[in-house]
């Protein structure tokens, strides 16, 4: 399993909404992510808006392909779109950042125990 990190831009104005959006994503919307490969999904919003993601899986374009194919994903998206200061669809404006350190991966490496 890979690990994947993301940043955006929530606008400043809209963090409470977006906060609030979270809270209670729809049952709907988390199945799919859930059916689609993403795995241990996680978001970080700084009070000035950069969004941080995390997630794993097995094969990212595959995990975001199978998210458009989804019924859900459009509407989730759509109704995201007014909080982010790039405008667009959410999910294609994400910065995919380069893992460059790991705790467990090191530690393996050099012979260590992880726990």
């Amino acid at each position: 399993m890979t690990r994947y990190c993301f940043i955006n831009r929530v606008r400043p104005d809209r963090l409470a909404e977006y906060t609030a959006a979270h809270a209670a994503v729809w049952p709907e919307m988390l199945e799919a992510l859930r059916d689609s490969g993403w795995r241990n999904y996680s978001l970080y919003l700084s009070e000035d808006g950069l969004l941080v993601g995390h997630f794993e899986s097995d094969d990212y374009a595959a995990a975001q392909e199978a998210m458009t194919r989804t019924e859900v994903n459009p509407r989730w998206q759509a109704s995201m779109e007014r909080f982010f200061v790039d405008p667009g669809n959410p999910d294609e404006g994400f910065q995919l950042l380069p893992e460059i350190f790991h705790l467990e991966d090191q530690l393996r490496a050099a012979g260590l125990p992880t726990a």
